[in-house]
């Protein structure tokens, strides 16, 4: 994308702080962000950044061709209705919201009769503060593929972008990669436990447990072989892979991960019940 399109973050927290520094670091101006945010202490974090600032909506909003919503769920069709006026037929929003759905927004930005269509809903993770995220993406029906181009340029400043086809996905995609890292640090925690537990001190239990993950993860990313080909190329039978698997399996380990998954699948369906009327 040759050129970089005005943007406004409502909400200027976590996310809009991992966004706003990968967009910098692939060289945006800063004079092509614009940060609307309540706190006055994060409004002069952001002027100190070279950001224009807002603490509520106002006009400039309407200079900005695309408008993403960080804020939370239960916030959202407050804070959507507040920046409606200055709502352009053009302008290209994006939330971030956990299970705000399309069509929610759609019809506060526009109407039920004469829902507002050029909307990107979106799913990023943590890892995005370090650059290293994967952001699940579903567009409203019927939005040109230019503008779905704008919104992967935007949000591959923080990682890798998956496209998938609607709310529902998008709900999948928060019970994976959304909340995902949670799953994965509390393993790193346990892993962490028990190797102190095991007689490991606090450092070296860290350093291992944490350059296992990554290696592990990296080696899946760039093998063409599945993650059950290469378990069982650790597992020697008899060995202490099988040892362990086995407890895992006992423990009905798979089970326990797709029922949390489900849960927090089910969570992000009834956000959409919840704060989405």
């Amino acid at each position: 994308m040759n050129q970089i399109p005005s943007v406004a973050f409502i909400g200027g927290g976590n996310m809009a702080n991992a966004l706003v520094s990968g967009l910098l670091s692939q060289g945006c101006p800063s004079t092509q962000l614009h940060v609307l945010e309540v706190a006055e202490a994060l409004r002069e974090q952001w002027r100190v950044r070279g950001l224009s600032v807002a603490s509520a909506p106002d006009a400039s909003l309407s200079e900005q061709q695309v408008w993403i919503f960080a804020v939370k769920p239960q916030q959202m069709r407050e804070v959507v209705l507040q920046c409606k006026p200055w709502l352009k037929p053009d302008t290209l929003v994006i939330s971030i919201a956990a299970g705000i759905a399309i069509k929610s927004l759609s019809d506060w930005l526009g109407s039920p009769e004469q829902p507002f269509e050029r909307i990107v809903r979106c799913m990023p993770n943590t890892p995005a503060l370090v650059r290293a995220g994967v952001t699940g993406m579903a567009a409203a029906a019927g939005l040109p593929k230019a503008e779905q181009d704008i919104a992967t340029h935007l949000l591959s400043a923080v990682g890798q972008v998956v496209w998938v086809d609607n709310d529902q996905a998008i709900d999948a995609v928060t019970a994976l990669s959304g909340s995902g890292p949670a799953y994965v640090f509390l393993f790193l925690e346990s892993l962490i436990a028990g190797a102190q537990a095991l007689g490991l001190s606090a450092s070296q239990a860290r350093a291992l447990a944490l350059a296992t993950l990554a290696g592990s993860t990296q080696l899946a990313a760039e093998s063409t072989e599945t993650p059950a080909v290469l378990r069982e190329r650790v597992t020697s039978k008899g060995g202490t892979t099988a040892a362990a698997l086995e407890v895992f399996s006992k423990q009905a380990f798979s089970t326990i991960v797709a029922q949390a998954m489900a849960a927090a699948n089910d969570r992000a369906a009834e956000l959409s019940t919840e704060f989405g009327r």
